[in-house]
């Protein structure tokens, strides 16, 4: 075992180190309304910065910290993750200097994406490479810090914002994120070459195992394969609603149910817990039943919630209730899809390939806050942007019935 290996455990709990410092962006939604309130923003505006952070975390740091992993290895591109991480809050915290919202889209959005991108390019591939013989559940606890840090963090950061201010609250989100990211970064390294976990056979060729890779290919073979893009489509379609949701819960708690700040930044602890846990859930019912079963069931209950959830989404139980689902159906998402892309495309060049899959997820996080942002300035009401994400989810459902289940065959 690798140096330093004492469990090859602490490999995913390195990857979950990393998503959680990235998934600090869930929170996002209690800067909404003091970003407003301080600065006189609209609601798009406001929403706009956490756009531009997934937007470049997705595409440009995950598509080239994914290729720069598969090369250099996962602790020297997460540690310049962790650099980026301080660089960018530091410099987002004089935003009282240059009260400008380019300057946070620059600071916040670019280089606080790309710290974010680096890092998390790095948790998802040695897990599965320490984990050939059951990957689900240690690539969904890798990916898992993630969905959980909107839950940890947004209560702290709704108290920080209004005792120490905006600025100083990204002073020490600035501390806190490159300290634990240099953290992982020790722990995490690939397994040797020749290793396999110990008295084990390599089942991944043995017929029978659903997980077993279909193929072992290139990044360039990958994006010659019309799956890719169906994967890809439906990644777009699955996680729009989820992550206008995710954004937009606690402004919809406080400007249309009515509820006070605390009330409504609970339900994002609510969603992020429904989301950080139901990774490893994901994980482990999908090595039992398969990762399409279980998302063709989640996608219909999660359709389901985004239509109701302006009818009966009215106290705060009821929309604590709605956002368990909604984080639950965003975890199976992007618990799964990473274990889908290892099954279709192999796992020696997992970074570049799930670096440019989950572009999806950049195309969805540039849009997905926006609209609602948008819609809700020009309606006053989350009415449409939730329709549009239900609609969507029924559009990635057919996707995965239709094509990855029917016509690829996945399991």
């Amino acid at each position: 075992m690798a140096k330093y290996v004492v469990s090859r455990w602490s490999i995913p709990f390195a990857g979950f180190l990393f998503a959680l410092m990235g998934g600090i962006s869930y929170a996002w939604g209690v800067f909404i309304i003091p970003l407003e309130t301080s600065f006189g923003w609209s609601r798009a505006q406001a929403a706009l910065p956490v756009s531009v952070y997934l937007l470049v975390f997705t595409t440009i740091g995950m598509t080239y910290g994914g290729a720069m992993q598969d090369t250099f290895g996962p602790r020297k591109v997460s540690a310049t993750g962790g650099v980026l991480f301080l660089l960018g809050y530091l410099l987002a915290s004089r935003i009282g200097a240059v009260p400008h919202l380019w300057w946070l889209l620059l600071t916040y959005g670019i280089i606080g994406g790309l710290g974010c991108g680096l890092a998390y390019s790095a948790a998802v591939p040695p897990a599965r490479k320490w984990f050939p013989d059951k990957p689900g559940l240690p690539m969904t606890i890798a990916v898992a810090g993630f969905g959980l840090a909107a839950a940890v963090f947004a209560p702290y950061l709704s108290r920080l914002i209004a005792t120490i201010g905006i600025e100083n609250t990204f002073v020490v989100l600035g501390i806190v994120t490159s300290s634990v990211t240099f953290s992982g970064s020790w722990l995490i390294r690939n397994p040797e070459p020749d290793w396999s976990p110990p008295g084990w056979e390599n089942v991944e060729q043995t017929a029978g195992n659903m997980f077993a890779p279909r193929m072992e290919a290139t990044l360039g073979e990958a994006l010659k394969q019309p799956l890719f893009y169906f994967m890809w489509l439906g990644f777009v379609t699955l996680i729009f609603g989820g992550l206008l949701a995710m954004v937009h819960v606690t402004p919809f708690g406080i400007s249309i149910i009515g509820l006070e700040k605390p009330a409504a930044a609970l339900a994002m602890v609510y969603f992020g817990l429904a989301n950080g846990l139901g990774r490893p859930i994901s994980g482990y019912i999908s090595e039992k039943i398969g990762p399409i079963k279980l998302m063709l069931v989640t996608y219909l209950v999660t359709a389901a919630t985004y239509f109701s959830l302006n009818t009966f989404a009215t106290t705060a139980t009821s929309l604590y209730a709605h956002v368990l689902i909604l984080g639950f159906g965003f975890a199976v998402t992007l618990g799964l899809f990473p274990v889908l892309c290892t099954i279709a495309f192999g796992v020696k060049n997992l970074g570049a390939i799930y670096g440019a899959l989950i572009t999806a997820f950049g195309v969805s996080a540039f849009f997905g806050p926006m609209v609602g942002g948008w819609l809700f300035d020009a309606t006053g009401s989350y009415t449409v942007p939730f329709a549009i994400a239900g609609a969507l989810t029924l559009i990635g459902w057919s996707i995965c019935f239709f094509v990855l289940k029917l016509k690829y065959k996945l399991p």
